[in-house]
């Protein structure tokens, strides 16, 4: 789904739930979703158009763990992450609604999985939690028997080094703006704020 289909899906949605649409609501929705877009451009591990069967092409060598993000082929759904897991590669649905994203799981287990305001987050969220939970328990979801662990991006080519730097400052503080560093690179260091 590319990002006109997605703003449009916020409006349809919107009006086959009754509400007359406000336009000050879809603009809200339409820049988070141009933001969390932005963002997920920036990692450099979005593939955009990339089918599935593409996908898991691209993973099957890769080692248990490896992920990219790419635009969902289902209708419904924006995004879709794509990952290697001890079974082969496996695709799992990011859904969109009321402003957050959440993974597409059963509907019991929906109301108990966290929402972001951005794809990146919640991407780093799981990255973070796979390396503080052992192996073996790896990710407390689970798409039927096949355990998730997202822990390594596949990037669509190699990162800068100013990147890569970016990304372990991160890592290492959420306190850039204290940092003793030049206006220009704090600018820099906060228009991709994630650790992954």
């Amino acid at each position: 789904m590319t990002y006109q289909e997605a703003t449009d899906n916020v409006h349809s949605v919107q009006t086959e739930q009754g509400a007359r649409p406000h336009s000050g609501a879809v603009d809200i929705e339409q820049d988070r979703i141009s933001v969390a877009m932005a963002d997920l451009r920036n990692s450099g591990w979005y593939w955009g158009a990339l089918k599935a069967n593409e996908a898991n092409e691209k993973l099957k060598e890769a080692s248990e763990g490896t992920f990219l993000v790419r635009d969902s082929s289902h209708r419904d759904y924006f995004l879709t992450i794509s990952v290697k897991t001890a079974q082969g590669p496996t695709n799992l649905r990011i859904e969109y609604r009321d402003g957050k994203f959440r993974l597409d799981s059963v509907i019991l287990v929906k109301p108990k999985l966290q929402q972001f305001d951005s794809v990146v987050h919640l991407v780093q969220y799981y990255v973070v939690l796979c390396r503080t939970i052992q192996n073996a328990q790896c990710l407390a979801l689970r798409n039927r028997v096949v355990q998730l662990c997202l822990t390594k991006p596949f990037y669509t080519e190699t990162p800068t080094l100013q990147h890569f730097c970016r990304i372990n400052i991160h890592k290492a503080t959420r306190k850039i703006q204290e940092l003793p560093l030049p206006a220009k690179l704090k600018k820099y260091l906060s228009k991709y704020k994630y650790q992954v």
